[in-house]
């Protein structure tokens, strides 16, 4: 068994993300070792399809470690990301009757974790929780940090506590079940990460996605490396800004993650959470906030045309030229990023540099304008 460790020291915890090869069979003893002998039981989330695939082998190493385990499965998408799905978590781990000295488990991708998190924040004023992230997106963002919450009907994550995990388990052997369009949307998250990370991160990713392109998920040491080094940056960044700051718009704020997301959010919201994966909103966020950038005189030419070369590899997009401009401005203006009654976008001074700007500084026109033609664009082109 091959796996990278990496530290995440967030006050008062220091968790582990564990990235490697067939390491789930191994899930029970690494959990054993982080949460002690007192944790006697822990419940299980997940949802059906992933359960169908990975629970008899994560349930199986979880009792082979002593670990009395209770499952329930919640619905498979964005949607059931909500507060009555986790009144409903609640109610199965008081009626199995968890206690503050178990755990909880989350096994699936980020909506899943997502809300085992919040789950596991809110029940008994907080358990103990373990992520076991399944796909690209919450392997190298959604699982490292500590945010946890649920979509409410005015927007997106606005429920929602920093619980950290006590150990994150990422086997990439289960990537290679993923749709292609589960692909693109982990893809995209990467780029955003190596697009504010630093520009050996962006090279890396493009790299891989360049020598695979067209070929099927192939689990290699290469892609541990590169998985890793997501983890790696990730983990850098809530390192350094926790609990998010909002005072912060320096060039390594925890706010910086949102690149892309200001209009990626709007998207999803707008279409009910059913058009979009969340990465693929993202990628349509980053190739307008890579347009605002060079319109406002931020971002180069060249440097642009990285951003999209680099989006264009994660693969085809849907569609998004039917959705009103005017109401995706209007769900900007939601946001859940905005301080003293701005929003506040994350665009980019060169691929690595991200910069915050106050809302204010930009022009509603520009921005409708800038709205329209990048959703009237295959991404393709």
């Amino acid at each position: 068994m091959q796996r990278l460790q990496i530290s995440v020291p967030a006050q008062p915890f220091k968790y582990e993300i564990l990235v490697g090869r067939g390491i789930l069979s191994a899930a029970g003893r690494e959990i054993r070792r982080r949460l002690g002998r007192q944790v006697q039981r822990l419940a299980l989330i997940s949802n059906k399809k992933v359960s169908n695939l990975y629970g008899p082998l994560v349930v199986e190493s979880l009792e082979a470690s002593g670990f009395q385990i209770s499952s329930w499965l919640m619905g498979d998408g964005e949607r059931y990301k909500s507060l009555k799905t986790v009144e409903t978590a609640l109610q199965f781990l008081s009626e199995h009757g968890i206690e503050r000295t178990d755990g909880l488990v989350g096994l699936g991708g980020g909506v899943t974790g997502d809300l085992a998190g919040f789950a596991a924040a809110m029940y008994l004023r907080g358990i103990s929780f373990v992520q076991i992230p399944t796909t690209l997106v919450s392997q190298v963002d959604a699982s490292i940090g500590g945010k946890v919450g649920v979509n409410l009907s005015s927007g997106k994550n606005r429920a929602g506590a920093f619980h950290q995990p006590d150990v994150v388990i990422a086997d990439l052997e289960t990537l290679k079940t993923l749709p292609a369009r589960e692909l693109t949307a982990g893809w995209c998250e990467c780029i955003k990460q190596g697009a504010i990370g630093s520009r050996k991160l962006f090279k890396q990713t493009v790299d891989y996605l360049s020598q695979t392109e067209g070929e099927r998920m192939a689990v290699s040491s290469q892609l541990e490396h590169l998985i890793a080094a997501h983890g790696a940056f990730k983990a850098s960044i809530v390192r350094a800004d926790v609990r998010e700051s909002p005072e912060r718009t320096d060039p390594r704020s925890r706010r910086i993650l949102n690149f892309g997301h200001t209009v990626g959010h709007a998207l999803e919201e707008l279409t009910g959470y059913r058009r979009f994966r969340h990465g693929e909103a993202v990628g349509w966020g980053m190739l307008l906030a890579g347009e605002l950038s060079k319109n406002l005189g931020l971002l180069d030419q060249s440097e642009l045309e990285l951003l999209r070369a680099g989006i264009r590899l994660c693969g085809p997009l849907p569609a998004a030229e039917d959705i009103d401009v005017d109401a995706i401005l209007s769900a900007v203006t939601r946001d859940k990023k905005r301080a003293r009654g701005q929003v506040q976008w994350v665009l980019l001074e060169r691929i690595g540099r991200p910069r915050m700007v106050n809302g204010k500084e930009i022009d509603v026109n520009s921005l409708r304008t800038s709205i329209r033609d990048i959703l009237q664009k295959r991404n393709d082109e």
